[in-house]
């Protein structure tokens, strides 16, 4: 399921125009989207956590030329689905 078809099923499921469940769609990732970037964590009760992951700096070595190269610190955005949901999933 992508945004469109997100939109269209809030439109359905609540009988508001398709234009402005997209809106409502969009607006609500665009808020995850910015506090992620801010470093904050987003928690969506009962789906799961967004949040950014520090990966510090290290040396690693290149399998084909044998040299240790630096790879420099980065951040990764990490869902971690909520302990509720992997049990439903899980079915148990």
């Amino acid at each position: 399921m992508n945004k469109s078809e997100i939109a269209k099923e809030l439109s359905k499921r609540k009988g508001i125009p398709l234009r402005k469940a997209m809106i409502i769609v969009n607006e609500v990732f665009e808020i995850i989207k910015e506090e992620v970037l801010k470093g904050e964590s987003v928690e969506i009760r009962g789906l799961g956590t967004f949040k950014l992951k520090r990966k510090p700096g290290r040396f690693v070595k290149n399998p084909k030329l044998g040299i240790e190269v630096y790879v420099k610190e980065r951040y990764i955005p990490t869902f971690k689905v909520a302990k509720s949901l992997r049990k439903k999933i899980n079915g148990k």
